[in-house]
């Protein structure tokens, strides 16, 4: 049976890759984004590669009789919800932004859900939930939660404690929060990609944009972390597998019997320094990349990553993909990115 997923933020990052993997598994994917944070472009391109329309819901997830009026009208088996702000030195600066949207947006779509008896529901977390486990750089689902570094933690945080209530609550809701840690990259063919709004805040298109041009040169935030390289470490997992963990969290809802709810970190197991980044940025390029060093962060954790032993258990999904792999695919995106924007 052929199954329509609404995905929330679709034409973001994750999102439009996901639509990508969605449609490669026999998934009816349905957009829903406001472009507050993405480019309509995006559509065009990612028509492209699947070779097939896309339906576009345009709106906010904020605006809850939007919402309702397109579920009172269209069918779903299941959500994605990808719709959240994302950066964590603009949390900072900008908290009740990120509390705004990422908190009572969430909460609209749980009350569809519940309201129109949609029961699988994927919520995309982060590893900022950890916060800054003491003594631990690898972090498994038991390994307790921090309180966050950041605003956009906490609406992480609060994002996975309202999932887990609403299930405990007796409400016939099936989830899967994927706590991810740093995806990189792009699609293989370079027509999606992740495409900041000004001055990137994630390493990898910082490092993409400078090569270009774009910048004159990279911050590396800090290097007297307590880390080899004095650099923070993070663990990068390429998009494309990331959003085959999500169909693969999809397919698991789909086998259950009972409302569950899972915790299920999605990353490679294997940290990567800012330094080690450019390095090997330099060397699959085979292009000087000019850096500086600059202040530290605020809200950014020194070293993370995951142990992802329980994503292969449950979702028989792991990373194939390689940090290598995402480099290249990034920074062919970029290199293409002025004659498809």
């Amino acid at each position: 049976m052929n199954k329509t997923i609404l995905v929330t933020g679709g034409a973001g990052y994750i999102g439009s890759h996901t639509i990508v993997q969605l449609v490669k598994n026999g998934f009816t994917p349905i957009i829903l984004d406001d472009f507050s944070n993405s480019s309509k472009t995006v559509l065009q391109n990612l028509e492209q590669i699947i070779n097939q329309p896309i339906t576009l819901l345009e709106g906010s997830i904020l605006d809850f009789d939007f919402l309702l009026d397109f579920f009172e009208n269209n069918s779903v088996d299941g959500i994605i919800h990808f719709a959240a702000f994302k950066a964590v030195g603009e949390s900072v600066a900008l908290p009740m932004k990120y509390y705004e949207n990422n908190i009572s947006g969430l909460i609209n779509i749980l009350k569809v859900c519940e309201k129109f008896k949609v029961k699988n529901f994927v919520f995309s977390s982060s590893c900022t939930v950890y916060g800054e486990p003491k003594g631990i750089t690898s972090v498994s689902e038991e390994t307790e939660k921090q309180l966050p570094t950041s605003p956009y933690g906490y609406t992480k945080w609060m994002g996975e404690q309202i999932i887990d209530d609403v299930v405990k609550s007796g409400a016939n809701l099936n989830a899967v929060a994927l706590r991810y840690f740093n995806p990189i990259g792009a699609h293989p063919s370079g027509l999606i990609g992740e495409l900041p709004l000004g001055k990137p805040n994630n390493l990898l298109p910082f490092i993409t944009q400078t090569a270009k041009g774009k910048w004159e040169k990279l911050t590396v935030f800090g290097n007297d972390y307590p880390t080899p390289d004095g650099t923070c470490i993070r663990d990068y997992l390429h998009v494309m597998d990331l959003a085959e963990a999500h169909v693969s969290a999809l397919n698991f809802l789909f086998e259950q019997t009972k409302p569950c709810l899972e915790y299920i970190n999605v990353g490679t197991g294997k940290g990567t320094s800012v330094l080690e980044m450019i390095q090997l940025f330099e060397k699959v390029t085979d292009l000087k990349l000019p850096y500086e060093i600059g202040p530290k962060r605020a809200g950014d954790v020194t070293e993370i990553f995951a142990k992802a032993d329980k994503a292969k258990k449950l979702l028989n999904w792991e990373a194939k993909l390689t940090i290598e792999d995402a480099i290249r695919d990034a920074w062919n995106w970029e290199q293409q990115l002025e004659k498809l924007t």
